[in-house]
């Protein structure tokens, strides 16, 4: 909705120092509570087609809220799958449709509402729904495969019987997830509108301890940011009181601004988990140990996230569901290539369009895809050289391995952010360029010399067996 300078949030939010969309976002994302709390104890085990109603309605109350008359654009989509899905049936032409049709919509929308600044508007949660459909709709293809040539995966998320309108809307619209995820499949939503996703049949889970934790860990970080984020704004990398400081310090400036500002993402992402948790979405059964498992919508690791020295361990604990989604529905499906690294490049190439038409979002995946392989190949080499691996395993080396190794990992774990967050060339090209894309340099150059590096301190017989 049009921000209006009498209303009450817009002076609300004038007061955080936060805009009203951001404001609208954040109030919609705690609704979610409230809404769980009142499906839990009115809506558990009662008529699937009041609960598919009551999630169509809220979610399209909430997108009025943020988006006004703009839902509409959520609302053709849903419905036009649900045409593809009746009148296309189980094919790879309604795969292909769906896919061709809600990437175009989400495209075009990027392209006719980008701005050079980060806006909230209605394309934000277009792109989770735009996964959600066509996820719906490869798993409704799946379901017409013989069970042996099905995985394992495509069995547990194929939709058998036909999706009603409801059924479709209710997935789509539902309160916990249609603002910033998480994905989640239609199989687990018809599990949920059936009362199955409980760690005590028959009953209401005991989800609300669970929920709270996670709502806790998001309000904490929460704060983090707001106390934080303000001190680190992403306009500071454009002002000449940043261009005159001196190198180191601009070097420093890009992991801690890069640190802080994905805590506006983790908050979001811990309180909807807990909006998951708390209706019973979550649910995710028992572990070997009998101990129930609540991280079935869970978009954050946060131990991993905020220890692990890997850039590819903080890949794999953030943002997990999209992640997830990508591995399932593009890279998996690519196997037809024979080439694991090209399915690898197609599938980061898929979340930077995704993302949005922007440059800077084409930069950071392809950094990614670059620094991945040679944290591979360098990983690859302390394995299999001797001299690497003896010296990674004495114990009064490795708390100072592990922070230097800490070091390199956000240092460089926030220089694919600026351009992710800067979107446009001439602003991403400007801080590269004050830091004489030191990133660049240094993760070539270890591209390059890591090969030489193995023939020197690698056996042949190690480099033949790894081969």
């Amino acid at each position: 909705m049009a921000a209006t300078g009498g209303s009450v949030l817009y002076q609300v939010a004038e007061a955080l120092g936060a805009s009203e969309p951001a404001l609208r976002l954040i109030l919609s994302i705690f609704l979610g509570y409230p809404l769980a709390l009142f499906q839990r104890y009115f809506q558990f085990k009662k008529e699937p087609s009041h609960i598919h109603l009551f999630n169509t309605l809220t979610g399209l109350g909430i997108a009025y809220f943020n988006f006004g008359s703009q839902l509409y654009h959520s609302l053709l989509c849903v419905v036009l799958n649900f045409l593809i899905l009746r009148l296309m049936g189980r094919t790879m032409t309604a795969v292909f449709t769906s896919f061709c049709l809600q990437m175009g919509y989400l495209l075009c929308g990027y392209y006719y509402t980008a701005t050079d600044n980060y806006d909230i508007k209605w394309t934000m949660p277009h792109c989770v729904l735009t996964l959600k459909l066509i996820g719906l709709t490869f798993d409704y293809y799946d379901s017409s495969k013989d069970k042996e040539s099905m995985t394992e995966e495509q069995m547990r998320y194929a939709v058998p019987g036909v999706p009603s309108l409801m059924e479709v809307c209710g997935f789509s619209y539902y309160y916990g997830g249609f603002l910033v995820g998480p994905q989640f499949s239609m199989c687990s939503y018809l599990k949920l509108v059936r009362g199955e996703l409980t760690d005590v049949p028959g009953q209401r889970p005991n989800s609300i301890e669970p929920a709270m934790k996670r709502l806790s860990l998001g309000l904490f970080c929460l704060v983090i940011y707001t106390v934080f984020g303000p001190m680190l704004p992403d306009s500071y990398f454009l002002t000449d009181e940043y261009a005159n400081k001196p190198f180191w310090y601009r070097c420093a400036y890009v992991p801690i601004w890069g640190k802080v500002m994905l805590y506006k993402y983790v908050t979001c992402w811990l309180v909807t988990e807990g909006v998951c948790i708390l209706s019973g979405l979550g649910y995710n059964g028992k572990d070997d140990t009998g101990r129930v498992r609540w991280d079935a919508c869970a978009n954050m690791k946060v131990w991993q996230y905020e220890t692990t020295p890997l850039f590819t361990g903080t890949i794999a604990s953030f943002n997990i569901n999209t992640n997830a989604w990508v591995a399932r529905y593009v890279f998996k499906r690519l196997r037809f290539l024979g080439n694991k690294a090209i399915s690898q490049a197609t599938a980061l190439f898929f979340l930077a369009i995704w993302h949005g038409l922007h440059s800077g979002y084409f930069v950071c995946f392809s950094l990614e895809f670059l620094i991945v392989i040679v944290e591979r190949q360098a990983m690859d080499l302390i394995r299999d050289s001797p001299l690497l691996s003896q010296i990674s395993s004495i114990p009064i080396l490795r708390p100072i391995i592990y922070v230097v190794q800490q070091c390199i990992h956000w240092l460089f774990m926030g220089y694919p952010l600026v351009p992710f967050c800067l979107f446009t060339w001439d602003k991403w090209l400007k801080v590269y360029s004050s830091v004489y894309f030191v990133g660049h340099l240094f993760f070539l150059l270890l591209l390059f010399a890591l090969p030489y590096l193995r023939r020197v301190l690698v056996p042949r017989k190690d480099k033949q067996k790894s081969q």
